[in-house]
């Protein structure tokens, strides 16, 4: 009776346990002695070498902590080292150079990598709590050095990535900038070496970076002749052939041969392949392919200039925009036809600064290197009288064209003179302006300021008594 009793209790027991839990499936129906069931336990305890077994936790905190300590990398990778805002400017993209913006960025530095935010510090802890994916630097195998060189701006330092990605950090406060350079470089430095990192070798990039002006020309048409499914990455390609010594000695010789081959400057002249262009020309050669002794394209600027800008205020002394003059200087040397009262160059401080740049790059300045001297000398001179005979004089011996185009230039400024309550331009502004554009020494071995003293002092003199230095030349 007892046996019987301890039987259906034992049942009772593995029923309980199988509905509960659902984890122990019993094979065998029933169990008939207490050796069986005991037996029967056991073997879900011991292993097969009869050790007994560590029990699983069920606790799903336990379990959860199990699994995170082998996903979630250590907490102190994720440590944020510093944060602030300085002046950021990404100049290189994978190796292409890219043009320099400077811009203002929430930089966050951790362990392994920097992350550039645009906006405010509060907006860039918001996008970091909903995944906003911030541009980031990863700094393995990075380079960091300070960049003088790169910008105008003090207190530059660049980073250089092993892709090819180049950025330029800024502040004006010297020990926020240091301090933010030691913490990038320690940075760094505990970061693993090249073998570790999952990007190219910094080293690799460079030499072949520098490596594809020398082989481009070389793989360009051995590429194009190459069927696609058999063309190979370009980088791939120059990495392996740099370290080819036959490459190298193939690509000398055809640039050689190629050197040597290559058509003249005349020949190419010859052919209108090459043309002669209107800026960095010498004056007496622009007016002898236009046959005058004034460059068309300084009586065109003068004539916009006179017909809408003799009022405008700081005429030839404002800058217009750059790139605006660029666009109309290439108009210029591809001898184009050239309007200058169309709407793009409706800025006459463009036509203003297109002018000035044609004068800033003549070969030989408007005032000939070898009257330099001699234009100083007599600005020296004391009598007012005698200093202006001396300049005459001079500008009487000076080449056609070079009298000419002073003659005409000098004209043209002493009507803004006269406009000068509109346009606030006097005598000696346009002197600081004009001088030393138009007259400079060949070798600057002097001193410069006392130089540029007597060069807007001559201008001023040519501005101011026009008439009596001019006036014999009159047409």
């Amino acid at each position: 009776m007892q046996k019987s009793t301890n039987s259906d209790t034992s049942l009772e027991t593995l029923n309980s346990t199988r509905q509960g839990t659902g984890a122990v499936q019993m094979r065998i129906k029933n169990a008939n002695s207490h050796h069986d069931r005991l037996s029967q336990s056991k073997s879900m305890i011991l292993t097969d070498v009869g050790k007994v077994t560590e029990p699983i936790s069920r606790h799903r905190r336990n379990h959860s902590q199990h699994i995170l300590k082998d996903v979630i990398p250590p907490l102190e990778q994720l440590m944020v080292e510093k944060e602030g805002y300085l002046q950021k400017a990404k100049i290189a993209d994978g190796g292409k150079k890219l043009r320099k913006n400077w811009s203002t960025s929430w930089i966050v530095l951790s362990s392994r990598k920097i992350e550039f935010y645009k906006e405010s510090k509060q907006q860039a802890l918001s996008n970091m709590k909903t995944g906003h994916k911030p541009e980031s630097v990863d700094l393995c195998g990075a380079h960091i050095e300070w960049a003088k060189e790169k910008s105008s701006r003090k207190n530059v330092f660049q980073i250089t990535t092993v892709s090819g990605n180049e950025f330029l950090l800024q502040s004006d406060i010297d020990f926020i900038i240091l301090d933010w350079f030691h913490a990038i470089k320690n940075a760094i430095d505990r970061l693993p070496k090249d073998s570790s990192c999952p990007s190219r070798n910094l080293e690799l990039f460079k030499i072949q970076r520098s490596s594809s002006t020398e082989l481009l020309s070389h793989y360009d048409s051995d590429i194009k002749e190459q069927k696609p499914e058999h063309r190979k990455s370009l980088m791939f390609r120059l990495h392996h052939s740099a370290s080819d010594t036959s490459d190298k000695n193939r690509v000398k010789s055809r640039l050689k041969k190629f050197i040597t081959r290559r058509p003249s400057l005349k020949t190419l002249q010859e052919k209108g392949l090459i043309k002669d262009q209107i800026f960095g020309s010498h004056l007496h050669k622009v007016c002898e392919r236009e046959n005058s002794t004034v460059p068309w394209f300084v009586k065109q600027c003068i004539e916009a200039v006179e017909k809408r800008g003799l009022d405008v205020d700081g005429i030839y002394r404002v800058s217009g925009n750059l790139a605006t003059i660029q666009k109309l200087r290439f108009i210029v040397n591809q001898e184009e036809k050239l309007n200058l009262d169309d709407s793009q160059w409706e800025d006459i401080h463009v036509v203003t600064g297109a002018l000035k740049m044609f004068f800033r790059e003549l070969p030989e300045p408007l005032f000939p290197y070898s009257f330099f001297e001699q234009f100083v000398e007599a600005i020296k001179k004391q009598d007012n009288n005698t200093r202006i005979e001396a300049v005459k004089s001079l500008v009487q011996k000076l080449p056609p064209p070079n009298r000419d185009t002073m003659k005409v230039l000098f004209g043209h400024l002493t009507k803004i003179v006269a406009k000068a309550s509109k346009n606030l331009m006097s005598t000696q502004s346009l002197g600081i302006v004009f001088g030393p554009t138009l007259l400079r020494a060949e070798n600057e071995t002097g001193n410069m300021a006392i130089h540029m003293v007597y060069q807007n002092q001559i201008a001023e003199l040519m501005l101011s008594e026009y008439s009596k230095i001019f006036g014999s030349e009159e047409d």
